[in-house]
């Protein structure tokens, strides 16, 4: 099975046949649902899609793994019969421990695909199934890009500008505001700076002219500059982050000095100074600030793409609670830090508040729960 097991039930094995795109497409006639998972790239998924068409039985199921680009690309100008069955699910990784999944009809599927699809990957894959719509990077990736790259950016600025280290950036964006220890540098340094800026590309490519995510779709000067470099993360040896292994068997850390451009120890930080979202928006330190700013530019961003991405906000929010481990979704968020305190931080980073924040503050209860 090897030290990362293919297959967390061996007896699974038995139902497994693997096969070759060039000798063993024909078995695809037996199949009910069909989804490739082939490289992100455009031209690829076209071709093995329209591959796939030719071997499947009527009325079968095709669906596309992408995890950002627009289904409508994907099968433009293919037959007919395709496009009634086609449809995107997009499971996050990893597959065996994230459980969201990101279910996107296009605008021809038929009306019985989804619900057939999303009764199997709940009820029989056990997955949390989300409604999306086919629009760039869907839901999860939409909102948490746009959180990732406007962390990079303010917080470089916190870091070259205002004293703040790496280790303190990502102890505040992670514990005390319920979202995953990694932080935001521990995170890039997972996903790969090389990706993220792939698909800040695809961003620029597909999203509206006026979408304020524009605003942060370049990555700033020393992150930029580590991207030239291919110091990328975890899978280059090292990003923000680099681990070392001794000859005795330890291990050490050590940071990157965004501002000596040298690596350092990783140092301790004692986290208890703010313990919940709220006090953030509370408090005018140079680490409030920088949170404040971050999370009020992602959840002004998540209130503005809807109805675009999603029908409700509650689609929204299970996607990042599912797909990006977050203890609450964008608009849990801001009922926990209270429409004052957003309003404020709307009016002090001059966002504006978008119509869903609006209705929000006009209703009597002055929340989205």
């Amino acid at each position: 099975m090897g030290k990362t097991p293919a297959v967390s039930d061996e007896t699974a094995l038995k139902r497994i046949q693997t096969g070759s795109f060039n000798d063993d497409m024909h078995r695809l006639h037996d199949c009910d649902w069909i989804c490739e998972a082939v490289i992100e790239k455009l031209g690829v998924k076209r071709d093995v899609l329209g591959k796939a068409n030719a071997h499947r039985k009527p009325g079968s199921i095709i669906s596309t793994n992408t995890s950002g680009i627009p289904l409508r690309d994907i099968y433009r100008d293919m037959p007919q019969s395709l496009c009634a069955d086609v449809a995107v699910t997009h499971f996050f990784n990893p597959v065996h421990i994230m459980k969201l999944v990101e279910l996107v009809p296009g605008d021809q599927t038929r009306p019985e695909v989804v619900p057939k699809l999303a009764d199997f990957l709940g009820n029989t894959l056990g997955k949390g199934v989300v409604y999306a719509k086919d629009t760039v990077n869907f839901i999860g990736n939409r909102i948490g890009c746009m959180w990732i790259n406007a962390g990079l950016n303010i917080a470089e600025n916190a870091v070259t500008r205002e004293g703040l280290s790496i280790e303190t950036v990502d102890a505040l964006l992670g514990e005390p505001i319920g979202l995953p220890d990694t932080g935001l540098f521990g995170l890039v340094d997972l996903v790969g700076l090389d990706i993220v800026e792939n698909v800040n590309r695809n961003l620029d490519a597909n999203l509206p002219p006026d979408d304020r995510a524009r605003n942060f779709l370049d990555l700033p000067g020393e992150v930029a500059e580590m991207l030239k470099r291919q110091q990328l993360g975890r899978k280059t040896g090292g990003g923000f982050y680099r681990l070392n292994r001794h000859a005795d068997g330890s291990k050490s850390m050590d940071v990157y000095d965004l501002v000596g451009g040298t690596w350092r120890n990783l140092q301790p930080v004692n986290n208890s100074e703010h313990q919940s979202i709220a006090e953030f928006f509370q408090s005018d330190t140079a680490q409030s600030m920088m949170v404040r700013r971050i999370m009020t530019e992602t959840l002004a961003y998540a209130a503005t793409c809807v109805p675009a991405i999603a029908d409700d906000i509650v689609n929204v929010d299970r996607a990042m609670r599912w797909g990006f481990a977050w203890e609450q979704g964008p608009f849990e968020l801001m009922d926990t830090i209270g429409p004052i305190n957003l309003v404020h931080a709307l009016e002090a980073f001059n966002i504006p508040s978008p119509p869903l924040i609006q209705t929000m503050l006009e209703s009597s209860e002055q929340r989205f729960y």
